[in-house]
């Protein structure tokens, strides 16, 4: 029989009248549980007498660790006659809570007959370690307003971590004032903790200031405060202020001014402050080490990040989450998937970040397969039902992979979605094209009453980007305003960029001047503006703007700059641009930018320079630098080349069906429909179809889609005999239709009116009827514009006195009075 049962046993006889006989097989049952409570029971000289035996009942609580031992210790201290005594009831009452069951804290709790203020100091704290902080305030108003009791210092600073809003936290305070314990120390520690929380930093600074004395715990909540609300400064000067006080360091405050070397982009104070903890021996502390990995991941700075990790002493699942954190953060997936299969021997059991890690690695690495274990592993956890984090990550993964059905179906089965479920789903959609459904979804958001934030606004701009819904962007803007949030660096340039995209170039100028302009993001959006309208010169300026102010370029900068320069023809400024990148800011090429630089030899018709180029590169040339050359054959009508291109390209991405296309349309134009044949033929044994052209248009907030030869709009016929008058006045403007933009071998009537029916002009047709006369018309067509279309609407703006913006897949077009902005290259 186990120690404990027997030990047990033998107390029966002392407790004659008791009902022993109704718990012993309560006790007998639980007798293995309570296998380490045996080693507790000791012999001593004084206290409850059974025969000489007593129970050492504080080495009993110790021993503890299970919810089924604390049971089995309650049902002692009943037996034992002690559950009427307050000490061993409040015990009770913080080994429930400590255990995780605050129902049964509550029980024991309601079961004490005269409570002092330490049962009721116990009763809050259990609901406060458990997380029930609504119940810990309800409790302790019934303490304080029924008790007949006083409050006293150990009640407050669990009181007041359990405020959630600031109107508590501030009746809080007034408490303490009125009952004289604003110049305890751990009271008001616990006050600046409260109102930094809140981002009300004043008020924390000035009870700070105000403290006779000041504990390391008071000085650390200082600097977190600071630290947590993006006041990096004022956080640094509280800590020069503890270190002229003489006041050391403690490893909380290592880990609390950790990050705000990553806010100001400080690698040398980090450093600094890792060899302070070499020299005071904090190194090795648990806490300190996981914060110096995630500071030196932050920096990109992967070897040191490695070399704290690999000579920690101790490793918890953080520690294992950061350093796989810190790889997956910084482009190395294939590092921080082999981190984790590293970590699962060592006995730490990953957690919802790990996972949420886990999905975007398998996102980065484009692996479906294991997107789909990551996905089932989460599902035998339950994690998806329990905890919303895991269940984002895993729609975030899918959308990331672009499999956009698989994330709606979780978004749809998860239980609770937050604001972070609905922003995930719209950029999955918006950043795969879908901008349609992001706006869908956008909307159902504000039916569900789920309130916007930050990046709400930066997710679904960017789809009435793309859509060209200028009305509803505007609405946002409206928003905005009156959330003071439209000069937030992040928001505001996506403002920039939709204003831009959406032809309004003028009201994106507008509010560059008035957003910060400390980093290169809005410098970036206001260059790529210029950039899609033409303004390659206009772009130029801007950047030498931007480096007169000290505003550091990246390679996004030049990506910008290189394709506007594409676009504009600007050969020389654009050969200055990638000399500029490499020796001034030693930025290395990417593939974008080789890509740029083939399109900007392409489109100028160097095609030979473009050729020599790609085989000078030092990296292997991906799809995208094929596909440049291969674009620039087809404006520049180089057969061979072109073939050439496309064999490399069919070899590198042959699920690609615009290349075939491409392709398809060269041997068209020249009325090689054999080649026609045998490319479409190609394509079509690959499974693949042709992205079919489409173009819209936003006419009195609501956007309107038409596609090539479309007959199904309810103004069909209105926009048809419209299109018929138009060609009959651009024909007697000298217009003849190019019937090398058909790419269907058919009699020249067919031809016309296929032309006629191309997704742009029906637009543009339904535009000038359902708008006033000589009114601005916008449209935008996710393929490129036509030659013949191009032609047709430099006519129609002409006759009809309108200025039309036409967006393609490549650039703006401004119409007016019978002239493009593109100088007719593009």
């Amino acid at each position: 029989m186990p120690n404990a049962l027997f030990i047990l046993l033998r107390l029966v006889p002392t407790y004659k009248g008791r009902h022993i006989s109704k718990i012993l097989p309560f006790l007998q049952g639980r007798c293995l549980l309570f296998s380490a409570a045996a080693n507790s029971l000791q012999r001593t000289s004084d206290g409850y007498e059974n025969n000489s035996k007593k129970f050492n009942f504080d080495r009993l609580f110790k021993s503890c660790t299970q919810l089924e031992l604390a049971k089995c210790l309650h049902a002692i201290v009943v037996v034992s006659g002690k559950a009427g005594n307050i000490f061993f009831s409040s015990k009770l009452v913080n080994l429930y809570a400590y255990l995780g069951n605050v129902s049964l804290s509550r029980h024991t709790f309601d079961q004490i007959a005269k409570k002092d203020v330490y049962t009721w100091n116990s009763m809050v704290s259990a609901y406060v370690r458990t997380g029930h902080f609504r119940d810990a305030l309800d409790c302790f108003y019934q303490f304080f307003m029924t008790s007949g009791l006083r409050p006293d210092f150990y009640t407050f600073p669990p009181v007041l971590k359990a405020c959630k809003n600031l109107l508590d936290g501030m009746r809080m305070h007034c408490l303490v004032l009125k009952l004289g314990f604003e110049w305890d120390l751990f009271v008001t520690a616990s006050l600046v903790h409260m109102y930094t929380r809140f981002g009300i930093l004043g008020s924390a600074r000035k009870l700070f200031n105000d403290m006779p004395v000041r504990d390391m715990g008071s000085w650390n909540a200082m600097i977190s405060g600071y630290c947590q609300n993006g006041n990096a400064a004022e956080a640094l000067d509280v800590l020069n202020e503890m270190k002229l006080e003489g006041i050391t360091m403690d490893p909380v405050t290592v880990v609390s001014i950790l990050p705000i070397c990553v806010q100001l982009d400080d690698s040398l104070n980090g450093m600094l402050i890792h060899l302070y903890a070499i020299k005071h021996g904090l190194e090795f502390d648990l806490f300190v080490s996981n914060a110096l990995i995630n500071m030196y991941s932050k920096f990109g700075q992967l070897k040191h990040a490695q070399k704290v990790f690999n000579r920690m002493v101790e490793r918890d699942v953080v520690s294992w989450n950061s350093i796989i954190a810190a790889y997956e953060q910084n482009d190395d997936p294939h590092r921080a998937l082999g981190l984790y299969y590293n970590m699962k021997p060592t006995g730490v059991n990953p957690d919802y970040l790990t996972l949420v890690s886990l999905s975007s690695i398998v996102a980065q690495l484009s692996d479906s397969w294991n997107g789909k274990s990551v996905h089932g592993y989460v599902l035998r956890r339950g994690w998806l039902l329990k905890d919303v984090i895991s269940g984002n990550s895993i729609v975030d993964m899918y959308s990331k992979l672009g499999i956009m059905d698989s994330a709606r179906a979780v978004f749809e089965a998860l239980p609770v979605k937050d604001v972070v479920s609905w922003n995930t789903l719209i950029t999955g959609y918006a950043q795969n094209g879908l901008s349609s459904d992001a706006i869908e979804v956008y909307d159902m958001m504000q039916e569900c009453n789920i309130t916007p934030n930050q990046a709400t606004w930066v997710s679904i701009l960017p789809a009435y980007s793309n859509v060209g819904a200028l009305q509803q962007g505007m609405r946002v803007h409206g928003r905005l305003i009156k959330n003071n949030l439209y000069l937030d660096i992040f928001v505001g340039t996506c403002l920039i960029d939709m204003y831009g995209k959406c032809g309004k170039l003028g009201d994106a100028i507008s509010l560059f001047l008035e957003v910060p302009k400390t980093t290169s993001v809005p410098w970036n959006a206001i260059i790529s503006c210029h950039g899609i309208h033409g303004h390659a010169e206009k772009a130029l300026k801007l950047f030498r703007e931007m480096r007169e102010e000290g505003v550091k370029p990246d390679h996004i900068t030049f990506v910008s700059l290189l394709s506007a320069c594409s676009h504009a023809g600007l050969v020389d400024e654009g050969q200055w641009c990638f000399h500029v990148m490499q020796a001034d800011y030693r930025i290395q090429p990417i593939l974008k930018h080789y890509g740029c630089m083939v399109d900007l030899f392409g489109r100028a018709g160097h095609l030979e320079m473009a050729y020599d180029f790609i085989k000078s590169m030092p990296v292997k040339p991906d799809a995208s630098i094929w596909g440049a050359l291969l674009g620039a054959c087809r404006i520049h009508g180089n057969i061979d080349l072109a073939t050439f291109a496309s064999d490399r390209l069919f070899e590198l991405d042959s699920e690609n069906v615009g290349y075939y296309v491409l392709l398809s349309n060269m041997y068209a134009n020249t009325g090689k429909w054999e080649g026609v044949d045998k490319v479409r033929a190609l394509a079509r044994d690959r499974g693949l179809r042709k992205t079919p052209g489409w173009s819209s248009i936003e006419v009195n907030n609501k956007v309107d889609v038409f596609y090539t030869g479309n007959q199904s709009h309810p103004s069909s016929e209105e926009i048809y005999k419209e299109l018929r008058n138009l060609t009959d006045k651009m024909k007697s403007l000298g217009y003849t239709p190019d019937y090398s933009f058909v790419l269907q071998d058919v009699e020249e009537d067919e031809k016309e009116h296929i032309l006629m029916s191309h997704s742009e002009r029906l637009a543009i047709a339904f535009g000038i009827i359902s708008t006033p006369p000589k009114t601005p018309i916008r449209i935008f067509k996710n393929l490129r514009v036509c030659g013949d279309c191009h032609n047709a609407t430099k006519l129609i703006s002409k006759i009809t006195e309108r200025e039309i913006i036409v967006r393609d897949s490549n650039r703006f077009h401004h119409f007016k009075d019978g002239v493009c902005s593109c100088g007719d290259y593009w």
